[in-house]
């Protein structure tokens, strides 16, 4: 793994069994997870659109429209219906995403 630089483009979900030390750990869509009651998500897109993958009734999920944008010490602002907060893309893999949520700004 690498230190990211850049978001990562695509939908991303929680491997919330992985997260550790106050980092949240994402795998790819695709990826083959243990069974879980629903599973969040996020998704960066180069255009600068975000969707906050939010686990729905019946443990479906439900798309949150938004947009991302840099933010300080390589931080990503993320802008959902009136809510703003800031994440930090700590590492990218191919198969890994590791974010600490840095909270509201």
């Amino acid at each position: 793994m690498t230190e990211a630089t850049s978001v990562p483009p695509g939908r991303w979900t929680h491997s919330h069994e992985e997260d550790h030390d106050g980092v949240e750990v994402y795998r790819p869509a695709g990826y083959d997870f243990p069974p879980a009651r629903g599973r969040s998500g996020i998704e960066f897109r180069p255009d600068g659109t975000y969707i906050d993958w939010a686990i729905g009734r019946g443990d479906a999920n439900e798309a949150r429209p938004g947009r991302w944008e840099p933010a300080a010490a390589g931080g990503l602002r993320i802008i959902t219906a009136g809510e703003q907060r800031v994440l930090v893309v700590a590492l990218v893999a191919p198969d890994r995403l590791e974010i600490r949520p840095g909270g509201p700004r």
